[in-house]
């Protein structure tokens, strides 16, 4: 059967980017291609069908969103005359509408992630193109460096990667040289106001009630004076929700007040995304920045804009990533006052101040700085480049995340010890969930007890992947009002669990995972949730810190503490699935909040954490003496303590346990000590590696590796360690002959003597190594000394004879020739026994008095 061709004349009819079909079909002949197009200019409408009959095949096109995937593929096959399963067709997690004649299909990056890695040829695809690349979404971003990776395979595989702004070149690039065709805006005249609230936006608690106050009335005085339809920007769900109430009693029935976001059903976001009927009243959409570029709401002339937008951040300290409300970028404000003249000439009106944009970041940060790698980590593994390493990446991983990622997966069985995926990690990057969801669903599936485990688990799953937020972080509380209906979603989840049901069944019956771990004991409904909490998240597992307290210690080492009054108060044992960043009362005194919890017995925590029990000795300085115990703990959690007899291998520990607690500064250092770590930081700081850092964290961490081996068994006196000869192990070989040449101790003056340099403390980020010499020793010297290979200049403090500084200069020749004269003027009558001549440069330097120089002769 001869594919599909589509009618381009017909589909790009009035499309600004109809106007460079014949440069975009010449790049799509090339095999690779990057698009960059305003918003509204119909890039999503009419480059997939032109790639599709160039390639005469399958394409694939991703949206970043499941809404605009199916807001695409429905407005494509409106154009085409045909329905959707038909020649365009979508697919998103839960849902598949395509058919054996299908030339485009519409889907979400993780859809295509899955089967990427299932098949890196992509048997039957013909074309992938990666649409809205400027998001910088981490799931796009791996797309794009695999694709690349892949047309390696397959030289026939055209990729193409489309933004409305995004860096051409680095995109071309990761692409072997891409074609780069700009369409440029077809903007109609746009009218940009600001109305900025006399409330605060933000505090402490998000997005403030008084501003969204004036938010809805700013956009019902809007609307009604441009009397069209309004797209209002908020930054997310529970904000648009918001909104749309207040909006709404503000217009009554004259105008429609219409929600879209991530969390509503689809025929919901369907209605919003597609546009008013003929004799529909106007209609007031408000969106989250789903509405930004990835998909547009037909018909909209004005938009209202809070300025502000969802993003992840990721607290490194307490190993917790979430999402926080912060101001959008100026990209993000101006694509979306774009909005409003698309279609014809258009008003925005910003809801903040106009000095606030200067304020605004210029782009958002890549979500791959940003977020919790875990299942980046593994699909890179599955694809053979652990850790990232060889893959094509606009922006790699930073080292810290992804190496906890990788961590995270060892524990969790995943991967190997050297980031290789097993076989559970292999089936797992396939499944369509996220990894912690997957080993909670399947393994949960598996151990708890009773034959609805399976369906148990995934209402556990469901209930965690949505954005609910249980009352009083109360998860089990939660579930039952899911399970009666009685809770907003419910619907939703009840969708989500029959589909995660099937998942488990199906991985279940076909032995995915080998032989099962030790059965769980729950019997508890609110514990079972708790679980399979814990097999997703070991690290979360968590116990009350004292009877009759809010807070709890993760086995991760985390503080966190419940919300008064929540009804998992009294438990001893948590599994964690959620905790914010938060201080004052609500934190109890540990900094972080715990948002979404389920009861734990104290048996199933030691099962699911099995990877986390350890036994250790532990020994510390008391009194001069050392001090043993033999402990049990689960992660940071202790289990048991018990004091033991200390034997000489309990020394060396215990002093480095004294070190990190005290820091440095129990070593009590010496100058030449002092003075070597200073030096090292330098040259560390100027030449990096294999220069070693000298930063008390880096030094603190790596004590095994330079200080244990200066200490015996008998050490119990910090003062009495060589911290001169610990530090001088860490000297590179053999760069470490360069060492006295690069930064000497001491630097030669003209008088003939030599004057010790005073380096930059370690943490001194633009800190200078100081000379300080009397001026006569100085005198005739024009040009001023550098360190560290020409890189560093020697900052002189010139001294008077009773060594107070006079001047402090690294430009000598400047100083002899200008602010010399007033320092001769101010200093001869002072110090008349020492030369000051009104020539210093012919001068002789010296460290003597004229009588000290006349006896010495000449």
């Amino acid at each position: 059967m001869e594919p599909h061709r589509f009618d381009l004349d017909a589909i790009g009819a009035g499309l600004p980017v109809a106007a460079a079909r014949a440069e975009l079909g010449t790049a799509a002949d090339a095999g690779a291609m990057v698009v960059t197009a305003p918003p509204g200019t119909g890039k999503t409408t009419l480059v997939p069908p032109l790639v599709a009959n160039v390639s005469a095949g399958l394409t694939l096109v991703t949206q970043p969103r499941r809404v605009a995937v199916r807001a695409a593929a429905r407005r494509l096959a409106q154009l085409d005359g045909s329905s959707l399963g038909g020649p365009v067709g979508f697919t998103v997690r839960g849902q598949r509408q395509v058919g054996a004649g299908t030339q485009v299909e519409m889907l979400t990056p993780g859809v295509l992630l899955r089967r990427l890695l299932a098949d890196p040829e992509l048997p039957g695809v013909a074309a992938v193109v990666l649409d809205e690349v400027h998001e910088r979404s981490l799931e796009t971003d791996l797309l794009l460096g695999m694709l690349a990776e892949a047309r390696q395979l397959r030289e026939d595989l055209l990729v193409g990667a489309m933004s409305a702004t995004l860096d051409a070149a680095a995109v071309a690039g990761v692409l072997d040289g891409a074609a780069i065709v700009e369409v440029p805006s077809a903007l109609h005249p746009l009218a940009v106001s600001y109305a900025p609230s006399p409330a605060l936006r933000l505090d402490a608690r998000g997005v403030t009630r008084e501003y969204l106050d004036h938010l809805a009335r700013t956009t019902a005085r809007a609307q009604r004076e441009q009397g069209t339809d309004a797209l209002v920007f908020v930054p997310g769900a529970r904000e648009v929700d918001e909104v749309v109430s207040r909006v709404q009693s503000l217009v009554g029935d004259e105008v429609e007040v219409l929600a879209l976001h991530g969390r509503l059903p689809a025929a919901q976001q369907d209605r919003a995304t597609g546009g008013r009927r003929p004799g529909e009243p106007p209609r007031i959409v408000v969106s989250t920045a789903l509405a930004e570029s990835s998909l547009t709401v037909p018909g909209v002339h004005l938009v209202v804009d809070a300025g502000l937008s969802r993003q992840v951040r990721r607290d490194r300290g307490r190993d917790m990533s979430g999402l926080v409300t912060v101001s959008a970028s100026r990209a993000a404000a101006e694509q979306r006052a774009g909005r409003a003249a698309r279609q014809g000439p258009g008003a925005a009106v910003r809801v903040f101040a106009q000095s606030d944009l200067a304020g605004m970041p210029a782009q958002s940060p890549p979500e791959i700085t940003a977020t919790d790698l875990t299942d980046a980590a593994l699909a890179m593994a599955c694809w053979g480049t652990p850790r990232g390493e060889g893959l094509p990446l606009l922006t790699p991983p930073p080292p810290r995340e992804i190496a906890a990622a990788e961590q995270t997966l060892q524990a969790l069985g995943l991967v190997d010890a050297d980031g290789r995926p097993t076989a559970s990690g292999t089936r797992v990057a396939r499944l369509p969930v996220g990894v912690r969801e997957a080993r909670a669903l399947v393994d949960g599936a598996q151990r708890l007890p009773g034959k609805d485990a399976a369906r148990t688990a995934a209402e556990v799953v469901a209930a965690v992947s949505d954005d609910h937020r249980p009352t009083g972080a109360d998860l089990s509380r939660l579930l039952t009002d899911l399970r009666a209906g009685r809770a907003a979603g419910a619907e939703r989840w009840r969708r989500e669990r029959d589909r995660l049901a099937r998942i488990a069944a199906d991985a279940d019956r076909d032995g995915r995972r080998g032989a099962p771990a030790a059965s769980l004991t729950a019997a508890d409904v609110a514990e079972q949730a708790g679980a399979v909490l814990a097999l997703a998240r070991p690290e979360r597992i968590a116990r009350r810190t004292a009877d009759g307290s809010r807070s709890y210690l993760l086995a991760s080492g985390t503080r966190a503490a419940l919300p008064e009054g929540s009804g998992l108060l009294g438990r001893e044992w948590l599994a964690v699935w959620e905790v914010q960043r938060a201080e004052g009362r609500a934190a109890d005194g540990t900094g972080a909040v715990i948002r979404a919890a389920a009861p734990l017995s104290e048996q199933d925590a030691h099962l699911a954490g099995a990877d986390l029990l350890v036994s250790r000795r532990t020994a510390h300085l008391e009194g001069g003496a050392v001090r043993a115990r033999e402990r049990r703990a689960l992660g940071a959690i202790e289990l048991a303590s018990t004091p033991v007899a200390a034997t000489a291998a309990d020394t060396v520990p215990a002093v480095l346990a004294q070190v990190r607690s005290r820091g440095l500064a129990a070593l009590e250092m010496n100058g030449a000590a002092r003075s070597l770590r200073a030096r090292l930081a330098l040259l560390h700081r100027e030449l990096g590696a294999p220069w070693p850092a000298m930063d008390e964290d880096h030094l603190l961490e790596h004590l095994e590796t330079w200080l244990a081996p200066q200490l015996s068994g008998r050490t119990t006196r910090l003062a009495s360690v060589d911290v001169t000869s610990a530090l001088r192990s860490l000297l590179p070989w053999p760069e470490a002959s360069e060492l006295a040449a690069l930064v000497p101790e001491r630097l030669a003056v003209p008088s003939g003597s030599s004057a010790r340099v005073d380096y930059p403390e370690p943490d001194a980020e633009d800190g200078r190594p100081v000379v300080a010499v009397k001026l006569q020793e100085v005198f005739g010297l024009a040009e001023t000394p550098y360190l560290v290979r020409g890189r560093v200049p020697v900052l002189f403090h010139l001294l008077s004879p009773a060594r107070r500084p006079l001047a402090v200069t690294d430009d000598l020749r400047s100083f002899w020739d200008g602010p010399y004269r007033q320092v001769r003027k101010e200093m001869r009558g002072r110090y008349p026994k020492h030369p000051w001549p009104e020539d210093p440069w012919t001068a002789p330097a010296t460290a003597r008095t004229k009588q000290g120089q006349s006896r010495r002769g000449p």
